[in-house]
C-alpha cells in the first residue's frame, strides 16, 4: 500500500479497528509501508483523542463503558483558535505551553512547524506532543504536582524556566478582567508569571464566553500581554470594550 500523510493514515487505522475490532503495530506497519515507531505514535496519538485503547502490541476498540464515558470533544472554538494561534508560531521559535484544554488544542497544529522547542508544565499535553510523528524537542518543568491544574507547579518548576529564554507563551485562563487582564480559579499563579516573565510575547488563548468573567486572583496584567486570541461568537460589547482598552486581540475565523 503506498504512503498516506498522517491523518489519512490515522484515518484508516480507525476504521480497521472499526471493522476487526484489533488491530496490531506489525502489520500496520507492513499495510503502511512505514516504521513500527510512526505506528505506535499513530495509536498512542489516537489513544489520546479517545478513539481506542492500546493493548501490547497493538491497539483493541474502546470498551463499551468508555465510550459511554466519553471525554469532553475538543471544541470548534478551542480549535479555531489554537490554528489562529499556530499561525503566529515561526520556525525554530522556542515556546511555552501551559496547562489547559484551549491551549492543548495547539498540539495537532505544532507537526506542520520545523525545529520547534517545546517547554510544558502538562504531562497531558506532553504526551500528546510525544505522539506527533514530526513532532518538536520537548522539555519538562518538574517541580511539585497540582492535581487542581493538573500540572506541575513551584519554585522548581520556575527555577527551570529562568534557565532558558522563549520566544512566545501560550496560556488560557478562566476568565479575562476587561480592566485588569487574565484572571483564575487558582491561587497557584507564581508558574504562570514566571512564563509571562521569561518569554518575548505572551498570547493568551480563551474562548469568548470567559470574556468579562471577572475573578479574584489576577494572574497575567494586560502590560505583560501582547495578543489576545478569541473565538468568533464574541459580542459586539466585548470586542467594543477590548477595543477601548487599546488591546490588541485577534478573532479566529471557524
Amino acid at each position: 500500500m503506498f504512503k498516506r500523510n498522517t491523518q489519512q493514515r490515522r484515518h484508516t487505522i480507525v476504521n480497521e479497528l472499526n471493522d476487526k475490532g484489533q488491530v496490531s503495530v506489525d502489520q500496520l506497519a507492513r499495510q503502511f509501508s512505514t516504521s513500527e515507531v510512526t505506528i505506535r505514535k499513530d495509536l498512542a496519538a489516537l489513544e489520546s483523542s479517545g478513539l481506542l485503547l492500546r493493548r501490547f502490541g497493538g491497539a483493541i476498540l474502546l470498551p463499551k463503558e468508555i465510550v459511554e464515558s466519553k471525554i469532553e470533544v475538543v471544541s470548534k472554538r478551542k480549535l479555531a483558535i489554537a490554528k489562529s494561534a499556530a499561525g503566529l508560531i515561526r520556525d525554530h521559535n522556542r515556546i511555552i505551553i501551559d496547562s489547559g484544554r484551549t491551549t492543548s488544542a495547539l498540539i495537532s497544529e505544532l507537526d506542520k512547524i520545523k525545529g520547534l522547542l517545546v517547554m510544558t508544565n502538562s504531562l497531558a499535553i506532553a504526551n500528546e506532543i510525544k505522539a506527533l510523528e514530526n513532532g518538536p524537542v520537548l522539555l519538562m518543568t518538574g517541580g511539585t504536582w497540582d492535581p487542581h491544574s493538573e500540572a506541575f507547579q513551584g519554585q522548581v518548576a520556575e527555577q527551570v524556566l529562568r534557565s532558558y529564554d522563549f520566544d512566545q507563551l501560550f496560556i488560557g485562563a478562566d476568565g479575562i478582567d476587561i480592566n485588569r487582564g487574565t484572571t483564575t480559579f487558582n491561587e497557584l499563579i507564581g508558574l504562570s508569571q514566571v512564563m509571562a516573565e521569561v518569554a518575548r510575547e505572551v498570547i493568551v488563548m480563551v474562548e469568548s464566553d470567559k470574556i468579562g468573567r471577572k475573578i479574584p486572583n489576577l494572574e497575567i496584567p494586560w502590560e505583560s500581554i501582547n495578543t489576545l486570541i478569541t473565538d468568533s461568537e464574541i459580542s459586539i460589547q466585548d470586542k467594543n470594550n477590548l477595543i477601548e482598552q487599546g488591546i490588541n486581540f485577534i478573532i479566529a475565523k471557524d
